[in-house]
Parts: C-alpha cells; sequence; structure tokens
C-alpha cells in the first residue's frame, strides 16, 4: 500500500521483502530517506500495535477547533438529524466565504476517517455560493 502527499510517501506492506525492494526501486529514481514507523502523517496521529493499526484525529481535531476559533462552542453528543431542512436565509449576515470554504476542507479532510460527519459537512457545503 503506497499513499502519496506532496512531498510525504508512506509505504508498507505485510511482507519486508516488499518494503525493502518497494525502496530500494524508489531510491534508484528519486532521492528518498527512510524514517521509519510514522507517528503523524497528515495531522493524524498513528500507532501501530500487533492486532493493527490505529489512526487517532485529536491532534487534527483541536487544531481545527483552535483555528476556527470553536474552543468555546457547544459540543453536541449526536451529529445532525438527516431530516433536518436547511434553507437560504436571504436576509442573514455575510460570513467569510474563504473562511467557511476552508473550515469546509478541514471537515472532509477528517471526514476519511470519521465518515459519520459526511452528511453534515456536505450539507453545509451545499451552502458555500453565499453562507450566511
Amino acid at each position: 500500500m503506497v499513499q502519496i502527499y506532496v512531498d510525504d510517501i508512506i509505504f508498507g506492506s505485510t511482507n519486508e521483502l516488499l518494503c525493502k525492494e518497494y525502496f530500494n526501486d524508489m531510491q534508484s529514481e528519486f532521492e528518498i530517506s527512510m524514517m521509519g514507523e510514522p507517528n503523524f502523517f497528515l495531522g493524524l496521529q498513528i500507532k501501530q500495535t500487533k492486532t493493527g493499526i490505529f489512526v487517532n484525529p485529536s491532534k487534527y481535531c483541536k487544531e481545527l477547533v483552535h483555528r476556527f476559533r470553536m474552543e468555546n462552542a457547544k459540543h453536541m453528543a449526536t451529529t445532525m438529524n438527516t431530516a433536518c431542512y436547511l434553507d437560504k436565509d436571504e436576509t442573514g449576515q455575510s460570513i467569510d466565504v474563504k473562511q467557511y470554504r476552508g473550515m469546509i476542507g478541514y471537515l472532509l479532510y477528517l471526514s476519511a476517517s470519521r465518515p459519520y460527519i459526511m452528511f453534515n459537512v456536505c450539507m453545509c457545503a451545499r451552502f458555500q455560493s453565499n453562507p450566511k
């Protein structure tokens, strides 16, 4: 399995020989160094044990909350009800479109490890043109 993001590549296999072979192939084409097992990748904490690989987004979530100044926001134990109806509020106060889209981007990335928030994120994404 290989995951590539700009300058960072993570590769691994249950077969150590395949890992070494892949590393040698990549090293023959590119400048590459072996960093060992990752602890963090793209803001996600990674813990490898004999029983599996665990991904923890808590640091990423804290960064998201801090970046968008939501430390004092009300916490909810459940996600949005799928029967909830949202519509445009033409008379509402406009907000910073760039910040709103940035928040949706952060949440979309987070939804890869927390799929239960996908409905909420997509519902918010529907109102990106002129959020209020």
